[in-house]
């Protein structure tokens, strides 16, 4: 009798422990969502950070899987490149190009997206320099045209001793 209640109690951890493993499948298999790129161009960080080193991109209806969520970045893979995208870049919407579309036309950039979240777009900037005809703005104009690489952006991190505290600079 001893040894009924020895395997019975065996058998009660297994089934206890295959329902535990069960349920925490269901639960991963729940977190993962489909969601679409939502910008015209949008880095994949190695860390959910701005700074963070991009180690790939993904375009304009590129279809991704979510993997993680840390505060308003998610760990993405999709389109062969795994890695950090800010939320904002994604929409839960599946987003399919359409023959003759121009993408210019149905896509923001994520400096554009960066600006927007601003509250700062091209009527904005152009109401402000009509009420301001008395400042020069040649060197904002010079200043928006300074694009910087990731690769440089990674130098003058690495360089200046800057680790941001999501990561980064790695």
């Amino acid at each position: 009798m001893l040894q009924f209640k020895h395997v019975a109690a065996a058998l009660t951890r297994r089934m206890i422990m295959a329902a535990a493993l069960v349920a925490a499948a269901a639960v991963v298999t729940a977190a993962a969502a489909t969601m679409s790129v939502q910008v015209k161009d949008a880095p994949v960080r190695a860390t959910p950070s701005f700074v963070g080193k991009v180690v790939g991109a993904l375009a304009y209806g590129d279809q991704v899987e979510i993997q993680q969520t840390q505060g308003a970045w998610s760990k993405v893979a999709g389109a062969g490149v795994s890695g950090w995208m800010h939320t904002s870049a994604l929409s839960s919407k599946k987003i399919v190009l359409a023959a003759g579309q121009k993408q210019a036309n149905v896509a923001a950039s994520g400096d554009e997206l960066a600006l927007a979240g601003k509250g700062f777009n091209s009527d904005v900037e152009a109401q402000f320099k009509a009420g301001h005809k008395d400042i020069d703005f040649t060197w904002i104009n010079r200043m928006e045209k300074i694009r910087i690489s990731a690769a440089e952006m990674q130098v003058f991190l690495q360089n200046g001793g800057v680790t941001p505290k999501e990561g980064g600079a790695k």
